[in-house]
């Protein structure tokens, strides 16, 4: 890698590419290195980390230059990485979300989806989030987006991570600080709304995500509840490492059977 190149940065979302949020972040990085964007033709939120394989994808610019997908936070980042584009990007940054992505939100997450990706990629990934729906502050939440990219930049991070970061939705002067957290957790999802629509047919909306139930110091939630911008570095072993010799006693003796 030249040492004189500009870095290439692609930017994606789940809100889709006219979504407030992406808007604000590629002006924030449009002068940081040859930014690219990449992002749904529609809103994806809650798309997680699904791929599009039942029908092939179509790629279209919009005026504004950014490349706009029939597909997910997913399907856009793979795209970039396996051969739309000529190369890597450097760095792939995801958001700004509408709303909180913290906890076991990370799990449903198109914005944290679009940086898994890239991480899969071996590129550096950030996910950025508003704590807050709405897009208040979002300006400033793109400005806390520019100071970390330019880290990475500056100091020429190139080790593949995935870091989710949530931003409260405050001025940037009224930001405390910046704490590095683990997950909190969620209790269960509320139940979901039932309605009957004008033909008679039964619909089903999905319930609210679950109030905080793991909000401790030292989580994402308590982080942000204080102003802190919560940086919380992911991992994607699934592995439940503290149960591996609990599971092996419980199938001790165990046999597969035909009857």
């Amino acid at each position: 890698m030249s040492i004189n190149r500009r870095k290439r940065i692609l930017i994606s979302n789940d809100d889709g590419y006219h979504a407030a949020g992406i808007l604000a972040l590629y002006e924030a990085l449009r002068d940081l290195g040859d930014v690219t964007v990449m992002a749904p033709e529609q809103n994806c939120s809650g798309a997680s980390n699904s791929l599009t394989l039942a029908k092939p994808l179509t790629v279209r610019q919009s005026s504004n230059g950014f490349y706009v997908v029939n597909g997910t936070p997913t399907d856009c980042v793979h795209l970039a990485s396996t051969g739309f584009f000529d190369d890597l990007p450097d760095l792939v940054v995801s958001g700004i979300n509408n709303g909180q992505n913290m906890g076991d939100d990370t799990l449903y997450s198109g914005t944290v989806a679009a940086a898994t990706e890239g991480f899969l990629s071996g590129v550096p990934s950030l996910a950025f989030s508003q704590v807050d729906r709405g897009w208040g502050n979002v300006e400033d939440a793109a400005l806390v987006a520019r100071s970390f990219v330019k880290m990475f930049l500056e100091r020429d991070i190139r080790t593949p991570l995935l870091w989710n970061i949530n931003v409260p939705n405050l001025p940037l002067s009224k930001m405390t600080s910046v704490e590095v957290t683990r997950l909190g957790r969620r209790h269960a999802a509320e139940p979901v709304h039932v309605v009957v629509n004008p033909r008679g047919e039964t619909q089903y909306w999905i319930g609210a995500a679950g109030a905080v139930k793991d909000g401790e110091e030292g989580t994402d939630f308590h982080a942000t509840a204080m102003g802190r911008v919560s940086v919380t570095p992911l991992q994607l072993d699934l592995t439940g490492h503290e149960a591996l010799a609990e599971t092996a006693a419980a199938l001790a003796g165990f046999q597969l059977t035909t009857g």
